[in-house]
């Protein structure tokens, strides 16, 4: 069984038991997060696709840490002109436990 949620403006793929990182979630360590906004479930019954959200479908997970990602380097330059600019970013993520999925 597997379900597609979406969360952080992005869709995920899913199963019991999957440890993913998104992006940060409201919540600390060992605390619980349900998503409502499912796409796609597909079970013993068959497969299910909403329009655009599966009523009633949720999938639970557990928050195990709150965390950065890696570092990203940006790096502007215009030529001939002597200007150059460097900066980073790193993205705060939250790494979660799918528990349950249910429709």
């Amino acid at each position: 069984m597997y379900a597609v949620i979406k969360t952080g403006a992005k869709q995920h793929k899913v199963s019991e038991g999957d440890v993913l990182s998104v992006e940060k979630l409201e919540g600390e360590k060992g605390s619980e997060v349900v998503f409502n906004e499912v796409l796609m479930v597909s079970g013993d019954k068959g497969v299910k696709i909403g329009k655009p959200f599966v009523t009633g479908a949720k999938v639970t997970g557990e928050i195990i840490a709150q965390k950065q990602g890696p570092k990203i380097h940006v790096y502007h330059m215009k030529r001939r002109k002597g200007f150059h600019k460097k900066t980073g970013h790193r993205q705060q993520l939250t790494s979660m436990k799918i528990k349950k999925i249910s429709i």
